[in-house]
């Protein structure tokens, strides 16, 4: 059976107690079913992992001994920033659940002219929050022990103006320039847009400050495919996806 990964808010130790929170808890002990003597997998999102036994069980905490620290990491080393137009329904999960699991190591909400998707307040700290668990989750399946951020919404001006990378692509299906470039860059900024696409303003935007237009094929991608395609392309062309 597969050792179950778990994320604490903890600082983890080796060699510790910790009681873990009772979110991860109910899942060891009512879905997994583990209990005393059992073995797992614990990380903080910092880096490394520890090894872990249960050693006990109570209504609402999982106890456990951490071992020694693991120098475990599978990380890319191209860190691609995912600044993404709102998606309705399950599409923004999507999106970042499967972005985790290819690599990226922060994600932006972004409002753009064509978001149908409208938030504000205590509903856009909830979705965040949200997005941030799946981010989590993810990282508990695929073996990643730095988490990715999900960083709070954003319009698209203030995304083009503040965000920082070697590289800056703005994908469109009307472009006509792909990622040519001989040297592997550090740092990639990818820029998504909404259902109905970027407007040509936005376009436009993104170019004058600094963003190459990327195009992916002949076919166009919806909002959740076409962050995922783009992101599995540069991970194998400058990342750790390459084929062996």
């Amino acid at each position: 059976m597969r050792t179950a990964r778990i994320y604490t808010t903890h600082k983890l130790h080796g060699n510790t107690a910790v009681v873990l929170e009772p979110e991860p808890s109910r899942h060891l002990a009512r879905v997994l079913r583990l209990g005393v003597g059992d073995s797992l997998t614990l990380f903080d999102g910092t880096g490394g992992e520890y090894r872990g036994r249960i050693t006990a069980v109570d209504k609402k905490n999982v106890h456990v001994k951490t071992g020694a620290h693991l120098e475990q990491e599978c990380e890319s080393p191209l860190n691609i920033h995912l600044g993404v137009a709102i998606s309705r329904g399950e599409r923004m999960d999507w999106v970042v659940q499967k972005s985790t699991e290819l690599g990226v190591n922060s994600v932006t909400p972004l409002s753009t002219k064509h978001t149908g998707v409208k938030l504000a307040g205590d509903r856009a700290a909830k979705k965040i929050h949200h997005w941030q668990k799946i981010a989590i989750s993810a990282c508990e399946q695929c073996g990643r022990n730095r988490t990715p951020v999900i960083h709070p919404l954003e319009t698209l001006d203030n995304w083009l103006a503040s965000t920082v990378a070697e590289c800056r692509y703005v994908l469109h299906h009307r472009a006509d320039i792909d990622a040519e470039r001989r040297e592997p860059p550090a740092s990639i900024a990818l820029l998504i847009g909404p259902e109905g696409g970027l407007d040509d303003s936005e376009i436009f935007a993104a170019e004058q400050a600094g963003y190459s237009s990327l195009g992916l094929g002949p076919r166009v991608l919806r909002t959740e495919t076409a962050p995922l395609a783009a992101i599995a392309i540069l991970q194998g062309r400058w990342g750790d996806m390459q084929p062996h």
